[in-house]
């Protein structure tokens, strides 16, 4: 039996779920299929899947299996599609790892609205509170914000993202105004602990050069949208994205600060690995990602 022939099994029997469904698509018993599975196993030297009587699941082994197999396979069927010289219709799995508030508000939506339109394709997102590696987990693409210190990773800019400095009405009322950097040091500012940036450190662009900043704050998380809402619940000042905070500027509900400075900006990139073959569907969804966010300021300015 061939790889190949082995990834197929293997990616039919996980989207199956059961012994019992994988025999009746395949045309043989369950017994054959149970007996193949531990055949693949064996060559393998590890436990894919954890069956009873009753169900079966994937062992951490073959949960990271699967996410791999179900790639190759796409890509195998991409390049046969290119040497019989098929239409380039994006068709496959697509996996994708996200920031939490990005991810929720802009990348999701742009997905389905990707689906929409090549309802052939298969998306896998996956969100978390910071960058996951994409080699190791299997992603075809990653959403990143700002510098890419990782050479292994091409990037494409997919959207500008100014932050800005902002605080509640209420907050400002309390505590003051900052007019400058230095008063800036003297407020409470809050803190989101997201990828590998100083903590209590905040860069502005000022006469052509960086000015780096430490500030001090009690409320610091890892999620963006935690932090807004302490923000406007009146506790701090805050560095934000424009996405995130511009429909609370123009309802009052936040003021900017500090207008005539420029906090260090943090673009949005779709990433991925300079090892990794640039598929149809990949390259057409990072197209499609350009187009769709071409706007996006001038939307959250409107």
């Amino acid at each position: 039996m061939s790889s190949t022939q082995d990834l197929s099994f293997f990616h039919l029997l996980a989207k199956q779920g059961s012994l019992v469904a994988t025999a009746r698509e395949l045309g043989l018993t369950p017994p054959a299929v149970s007996k193949r599975l531990a055949a693949m196993e064996a060559r393998l030297g590890v436990r894919l899947v954890h069956r009873t009587t009753r169900s079966m699941s994937l062992t951490p082994e073959g949960e990271v299996y699967f996410s791999h197999c179900a790639r190759i396979l796409t890509q195998i069927d991409e390049v046969e599609q290119l040497v019989r010289s098929s239409r380039a219709t994006p068709k496959g799995l697509i996996r994708v790892n996200a920031s939490l508030g990005f991810g929720r508000r802009h990348i999701a939506p742009a997905l389905a609205g990707y689906f929409a339109r090549y309802p052939e394709v298969e998306i896998q997102l996956e969100i978390s509170d910071h960058p996951l590696d994409l080699a190791t987990h299997g992603f075809d693409l990653g959403i990143r914000f700002g510098s890419l210190p990782d050479a292994a990773l091409h990037a494409r800019k997919i959207a500008s993202n100014r932050r800005l400095l902002c605080a509640s009405p209420q907050y400002l009322e309390r505590h003051g105004t900052p007019q400058t950097l230095s008063e800036l040091q003297g407020h409470n500012c809050i803190f989101i602990r997201q990828n590998e940036t100083p903590f209590g450190v905040w860069s502005f662009n000022s006469g052509g050069r960086t000015e780096n900043v430490k500030v001090h704050g009690a409320l610091a998380c890892n999620d963006g949208e935690v932090a807004l809402n302490w923000a406007l619940e009146g506790y701090g000042v805050l560095l934000r994205a424009e996405w995130d905070i511009a429909r609370y500027v123009r309802s009052g509900r936040l003021k900017l600060l500090l207008e005539n400075l420029s906090p260090a900006r943090a673009d949005v990139y779709a990433v991925y690995p300079q090892t990794a073959h640039l598929s149809i569907r990949v390259r057409s969804l990072i197209d499609f990602l350009v187009e769709r966010f071409k706007h996006l300021d001038k939307v959250q300015n409107a």
